[in-house]
C-alpha cells in the first residue's frame, strides 16, 4: 500500500508496507480515526521519520506510546507539541541535560529541533486513542518500529541508541553492539528517576563523546 513517509524510509520500509499485517494495521487506524479521537494527528503519524531522513540517522530514542491528552503527541517520542506543559519524564529528562552538560531548561518540549539533528525519536506504537494509553498496542505497530530498528541496526553503523526502560531495553535486545552504542539506564518516569535509576546516567555527554570519536557531529541537546 501507498504509505505517506519521507522518501528515505519509504525506500527502506516499502516491502513492510506491503505486508498482510500493516494493511490490518492500516484499516485499524483508519477506523480508530474515523470513529475516536486519536492522537498525534495523521499528518504526524510518520513525523519521527518525516523530522529524520534514514540516511541522517545517528541516534534513535525509543517510547513506548504517543501521549494521549489534548494537543500533546507530535509524533516523536518524550515530544509534546509547542505551548503544551512539559510533562513528568521530559522534565526529568531536561534536569538530566542541565546535569550532565550545562545545557539550561528549555522553553518547549517540542524536540523537532533534536529530529532535525539526527535524532530518531521513535515509539514503539505510533498512534493512541483519547485518554487510553495502550489502546493501540499489539495492533501491528510494534512489529513495523520492530523492523525500522532492525534496519537501522544491519544497514548503518555507528549509532547510538538510547534505551531507557525495562521495555526499550527488551525492544532494542537485537541491535548489534558490535558496530553500535548502546546505551541504557531505568527510565526518565518519576516513578524510575526518583528510585534513582535515570538521574546521573550521562547520556547526553556520552553520545556526544561517542559522535565525536566516530568522526560525527555531536548533538545539540
Amino acid at each position: 500500500m501507498n504509505v505517506n513517509i519521507e522518501s528515505s524510509w519509504n525506500e527502506q520500509l516499502k516491502e513492510e508496507f506491503s505486508e498482510p499485517y500493516f494493511n490490518r494495521l492500516a484499516d485499524f487506524v483508519k477506523t480508530e480515526f474515523k470513529n475516536e479521537i486519536c492522537y498525534p494527528k495523521g499528518t504526524e503519524v510518520f513525523a519521527a521519520f518525516d523530522y529524520c531522513t534514514f540516511e541522517d540517522v545517528k541516534v534513535v530514542i525509543i517510547g513506548q506510546d504517543p501521549y494521549h491528552g489534548p494537543g500533546q503527541a507530535n509524533g516523536l517520542c518524550f515530544s509534546v507539541a509547542n505551548n503544551i506543559q512539559t510533562p513528568p519524564s521530559l522534565i526529568n529528562i531536561f534536569k538530566e541535560i542541565e546535569t550532565d552538560i550545562g545545557v539550561p531548561f528549555p522553553s518547549t518540549g517540542n524536540l523537532e529541533r533534536w529530529a532535525k539533528q539526527g535524532v530518531l525519536l521513535l515509539n514503539a506504537t505510533l498512534t493512541v486513542r483519547a485518554n487510553q494509553a495502550g489502546s493501540h498496542q499489539n495492533k501491528g505497530w510494534e512489529q513495523f518500529t520492530d523492523k525500522v530498528i532492525q534496519i537501522i541496526s544491519e544497514k548503518k553503523n555507528k549509532v547510538v541508541f538510547l534505551l531507557w526502560g525495562g521495555y526499550a531495553k527488551k525492544k532494542g535486545a537485537k541491535i548489534n553492539k558490535s558496530k553500535h552504542c548502546v546505551l541504557t539506564s531505568g527510565h526518565p518516569s518519576p516513578l524510575s528517576a526518583n528510585r534513582g535509576y535515570w538521574f546521573g546516567n550521562k547520556h547526553f555527554s556520552q553520545t556526544n563523546s561517542y559522535l565525536l570519536e566516530t568522526n560525527q557531529t555531536p548533538i545539540k541537546w
